[in-house]
């Protein structure tokens, strides 16, 4: 797939075997492609990436032993091209003549190809990426910009004073929670393939800037993208939930372990300038990496206690022979003498704890360190990370708070001594990575559905003999203790609760861990939280927060935290409950209900956002979203989910990960602003009137769709929804029940997945047209996009919806229902949402406003539409075929899945 056509040969043949149908020539084809990417004003530096790897990619498929892959990849391409530039139906009709024109077999390899081609794009835009922030150093973009932590907190200074920002700096809490809902279509072999491609790039930049040769990193990359030719994109099974406990732990290997400490350490040199470094820092660590990969039991039944103790054993194995090789590489460079650096007193007393402790070793680090008392701690307290990590009990540490204190003897006599650079540099660093992760690494969190509860409960309470999901359930309970006991009272103990809707089914929780334990044993610490998921619950959750707050064991942990108390809010569920629009508009009405009353209780609230990666279930940008967030419902503290393709995007490199955290928390620490807090509050009292009737018109329009008679088996027709069952996706199956005649056993993840993948993209922007058309007042409309902020940012995830869809192609999807009623309505309401969405951005076409994003797009859509084409023709075979009672072709719908996974990267979005 290089970005010079082959011979004209391919094409002329290609002609004659499509009716007559004239494909472009040699000449119109090389101009064509020419004209085409020079409209989309690629930085030169990532076109030159591009161009070079689709040129391998194009020699790896000409090496590859299928004889005319290579032009028929080419021939698909100019063609998708050509129509995405011309957009008259011929050209059109020319690119689904090709694509249906290849034998199964072929369509196959096509489909491969242009997979493998989204993957090396996607790398090189992450490539630039890295490449911009390197050379900026982690400074923000413009000299103006608050998107950094240092940038915000001189703002917010400028309107608190500098007490109350220090203040607030110092009591921020960023809590991402990785998920291991089924939202990453790319193998984990795939993804490791990518990484090592981003390395052999960033090698060659380097050869690049020093002159060196390139064509050892070249051939390399050659061999790499042969590599991730020739393996297979579609997992062979589900990942076990063990498996998904891994895939995370390689973000926090390659990434996080690092990453977090840097951020600090970059905001804490921005505050305090040349000072920084040699003296204590101001910076205290405000992220919290939290889990549910091994403990979210909604819906999952391969996730057992016993998982949750593996899980947990997994992640504290991870980080702490992290720390122990830190706290090793440190000891070893501690080389200072204890004339020029003598020992406190508090040291020489530890080290004589730690020799007691660990005769024979400190005998030997005496011997190796005779006068450098800093260093023989350091080896040492390595040695205690590591027996802590082996288990044994008499030498490991009881818990994180013992290793901080050792460290901080250690820092507090190299800073008397006159050493502040060795206390408060590397060491720090170390320290912040024990403060932030402990020994746990990750707060691992349980989730259960109130269902479950409320059945278990109605067991045990009978008296009836226990079964099987009593007893796991109980066993959740034990484990938890388990954790606690043996990482720390962190690293377990958030026990949420799916749908809840009353107090009882918070109180259940309590009620169980006491029949875990029985009546003589001490139930484990929860923090029981509520998620609120439906419409119909989040306009409950304030009467249901006041009544439990009043249970006696809801109370009495309340007290014991300091009145902190943490509420969840369903993004997905209330989507596909409502609509987008009804459903943004309640869950911002939810929060400003629940921060209120928090408020007026004395409660320190934490909102917990459910959001997923795509837009119909709560994505976009974080930044945006938290600086939309009514009045005291942010306060310093911001916790989210992080989902499938979205953990490693925003965490599966340093560069990326630091710069996504740093813009994250400035979002948080600008949130409670005065002017932020007033700017949100005075919108939403000025725009009351057309919230109400964006709400209600598009409540309307959207169960005008959803509650028609057929409609649930309509979606499942017109999309591939009942196929991406069969994606090995993750270990939680993409059902409650087994019906399509009702949405309402659908998980919200295939709903988003499959409308994504119909190139419709409905649950992100469905109901708006419909609700601005009701709302009428288009200059109001365009000063509500100005000043308020909840609907600027409604309005410019719908235009990254609706910018990835594709009117055309929706089409021929929606064509498979026979239903032209239900047709209409979605391609109506696209055309009005569209037309309202472009008039209130300004300019002619969807992003003409945010125009490296509307490159982004523009420059991915016309090979999507290649492996949306090559989806149609699947999905049209095995429709016909279910119509005759005949068998599932398998080469059919292996096809139409390597199309799924095919579309997801290039659209960089599944569920």
């Amino acid at each position: 797939m290089r970005h010079t056509i082959g011979d004209d040969t391919s094409a002329k043949q290609g002609g004659d075997s499509l009716d007559g149908m004239r494909e472009l020539t040699q000449t119109e084809a090389i101009d064509l492609v020419g004209r085409f990417e020079a409209g989309q004003e690629i930085p030169e530096t990532m076109r030159a990436d591009v161009r070079m790897l689709g040129s391998l990619l194009g020699r790896v498929l000409q090496e590859s032993g299928s004889p005319g892959l290579f032009d028929d990849v080419e021939r698909l391409r100019v063609a998708t091209i050509d129509a995405y530039t011309d957009e008259s139906s011929a050209a059109f009709a020319r690119a689904q003549a090709i694509a249906d024109s290849f034998t199964v077999q072929r369509a196959d390899e096509v489909a491969r190809a242009f997979t493998c081609y989204f993957h090396l794009v996607n790398l090189a835009e992450e490539h630039q990426r890295v490449r911009i922030l390197r050379e900026r150093d982690g400074r923000p973009e413009r000299e103006d910009a608050t998107d950094s932590v240092a940038a915000a907190f001189v703002r917010l200074a400028a309107e608190v004073g500098d007490e109350t920002a220090l203040s607030r700096l110092q009591s921020m809490r960023f809590h991402p929670v990785f998920t291991a809902h089924p939202t990453e279509a790319r193998r984990r072999a795939v993804s490791t393939s990518i990484r090592r491609l981003a390395a052999l790039l960033e090698e060659r930049d380097g050869m690049r800037r020093n002159g060196a040769d390139v064509r050892r990193a070249d051939r390399r990359i050659l061999e790499e993208i042969d590599t991730l030719w020739r393996t297979a994109p579609l997992r062979p099974e589900k990942p076990s939930p063990v498996d998904e406990v891994r895939a995370v732990m390689a973000v926090f290997d390659e990434t996080l372990y690092t990453a977090v400490p840097h951020v600090y350490r970059r905001v804490d040199d921005a505050l305090q300038g040349p000072a920084a470094g040699g003296r204590a820092p101001i910076v205290r660590p405000f992220v919290r990496i939290g889990s549910w990969v091994g403990g979210d039991r909604d819906g999952n039944p391969f996730v057992t206690a016993s998982i949750t103790r593996k899980a947990a054993s997994i992640a504290s194995e991870h980080v702490l022979l992290g720390l122990e090789r830190t706290a090793l590489r440190i000891g070893r460079g501690l080389t200072l003498d204890g004339t020029s650096t003598p020992p406190s007193d508090a040291l020489i007393a530890l080290w004589q704890r730690l020799k007691a402790a660990d005769e024979d070793a400190a005998a030997e680090v005496a011997k190796r360190s005779p006068d450098e008392p800093h260093r023989r701690i350091l080896l040492l307290i390595a040695r205690k990370i590591a027996a802590t990590r082996t288990r044994d009990a008499d030498l490991g540490y009881r818990d994180p708070e013992r290793l901080i204190a050792d460290l901080r003897v250690v820092q507090e006599s190299l800073a008397r001594a006159g050493a502040p650079r060795q206390a408060y540099g590397h060491l720090q660093q170390l320290l912040w990575q024990v403060e932030t992760y402990g020994f746990h690494l990750t707060e691992l969190e349980v989730r259960q559905h109130s269902a479950v509860h409320a059945k278990v409960l109605a067991e045990l309470e009978s008296g009836a003999p226990r079964t099987e999901l009593t007893d796991e359930v109980l066993d959740v309970f034990r484990a938890v203790s388990y954790l606690q006991e043996r990482y720390g009272a962190r690293a377990a103990g958030r026990y949420i609760v799916s749908f809840t809707q009353s107090a009882d089914d918070l109180a259940n929780v309590h009620r169980l861990a006491r029949f875990a334990v029985g009546p003589s044993g001490t139930p484990p610490v929860l923090d029981v939280i509520p998620l609120f998921e439906t419409f119909a619950d989040l306009q409950a959750a304030p009467r249901i927060l006041a009544e439990i707050v009043e249970h006696p064991e809801f109370a009495a942990r309340l007290e014991a935290t300091g009145r902190r108390l943490e509420v969840m809010l369903g993004y997905s569920d209330s989507s596909k409950d409502v609509g987008p629009v009804a459903a943004n508009l309640a869950l911002y009405e939810a929060q400003a209900e629940i921060a209120a009353w928090a408020q007026q209780e004395g409660i320190e609230l934490t909102l917990f956002h459910g959001r997923g990666g795509a837009l119909g279930r709560g994505g976009g940008p974080a930044n945006s979203a938290i600086l939309a967030q009514p009045p005291h419902s942010v306060d310093g503290r911001f916790k989210l989910t992080e989902q499938g393709e979205v953990i490693f995007a925003r965490y599966g490199d340093p560069a990326i990960a630091m710069r996504h955290i740093d813009q994250v928390a400035a979002a948080i620490l600008l949130a409670s602003s005065p002017s932020n807090e007033k700017r949100n509050r005075d919108a939403a009292e000025r725009y009351t009137d057309v919230a109400a009737t964006m709400d209600a018109a598009s409540r309307d329009r959207f169960f005008s769709l959803v509650k028609a008679p057929g409609f649930a088996p309509w979606f499942a027709r017109v999309t591939p929804m009942e196929e991406l069952g069969l994606l090995a996706l993750g270990s939680r199956p993409a059902r409650r029940g087994l019906s399509v005649e009702s949405l309402e056993d659908l998980r919200a993840i295939p709903w988003v997945f499959a409308w994504t993948q119909a190139r419709i993209n409905l649950t992100g922007w469905f109901g708006l047209g419909s609700a601005l058309e009701a709302v009428g007042d288009e200059p109001r409309l365009v000063r509500a996009y100005d000043d308020w902020p909840l609907f600027r940012t409604l309005i410019d995830n719908v235009a990254m919806s609706l910018a990835k869809a594709d009117d055309r192609i929706a089409r021929h999807y929606l064509e498979l229902g026979d239903r032209e009623d239900l047709a209409a309505l979605v391609r109506d309401e696209m055309a009005l949402t569209r037309s309202w969405v472009v008039r209130l951005t300004g300019g002619t076409e969807l992003l003409g406003n945010k125009p490296v994003l509307q490159r982004a797009v523009k420059m991915r859509s016309p090979y999507v539409d290649a492996l949306s084409l090559l989806q149609l023709r699947a999905l049209r075979a095995l429709r016909t075929d279910a119509e005759a009672g005949a068998p599932i072709d398998p080469e059919q719908q292996r096809l139409l899945l390597l199309s799924v996974s095919g579309v997801a990267a290039g659209l960089q979005n599944t569920g």
